[in-house]
């Protein structure tokens, strides 16, 4: 699904569709023990959607292999959602998929036995998806989209920790106490609360000797 995040808003969705498909046919083609991965999945399909992109396909499979089209016909077994920086890491980092559907990044619906079938069919295939494109489209076609996919990634990274410094200077300007100025105020808390209660006892014992005072 490396289209998702190319700088392709310029270029027709059908195209990109044609590019994710050959790579998929040309990757599951060379590796015969995909086949059983690829029969479990006949009939199945998929709709995937760009969220940031407006964009949407669909991905399914008949007769072995793979097909992928701007439109489809009837219902879909499998919902695929993500941001294109979510597919970009998916596709072109080192993340675990199931990572990215536990951090609410990757989003799946549908059908359990289909996505189960997917994951274990891309898993199975180890998908190289610079190196597809390379082999596929040329070596500067590849390239460009690798550098596209990395730069999304880093840029969302750095926004991501330019919200969080903002965030820690804004609770400082709030005088927000950080973990250690918590832990000073806590046994300050601690103290005053042994503080009361030794002055508590002090009370209570001046209180039985008045009392006693009064009895006699």
């Amino acid at each position: 699904m490396s289209v998702m995040f190319l700088p392709l808003r310029l270029i027709p969705l059908p195209v990109q569709c044609v590019v994710v498909a050959t790579v998929l046919d040309l990757a599951f083609s060379r590796d015969a023990s995909l086949r059983e991965h690829l029969q479990g999945l006949n009939g199945k399909s998929f709709h995937i959607r760009v969220l940031d992109l407006t964009q949407e396909f669909y991905l399914g499979f008949r007769a072995g292999k793979a097909w992928v089209h701007p439109k489809h016909e009837g219902a879909c077994d499998v919902v695929i959602e993500a941001s294109s920086t979510g597919f970009a890491r998916m596709c072109f980092t080192d993340v675990d998929p199931d990572d990215l559907v536990f951090e609410q990044i990757l989003k799946l619906s549908g059908d359990s036995e289909a996505m189960l079938r997917f994951k274990k069919l891309l898993a199975a295939a180890d998908l190289d998806w610079e190196q597809e494109l390379r082999s596929s489209f040329g070596e500067f076609f590849g390239s460009r989209v690798a550098k596209a996919a990395h730069a999304l990634v880093a840029a969302e990274q750095r926004i991501q920790q330019g919200s969080q410094h903002a965030l820690q200077d804004y609770l400082n300007r709030m005088d927000t106490p950080n973990q250690e100025r918590l832990q000073t105020w806590q046994a300050g808390v601690e103290q005053l609360a042994h503080n009361i209660s030794r002055h508590k006892g002090k009370l209570t014992r001046l209180e039985h000797r008045l009392d006693h005072l009064d009895a006699s």
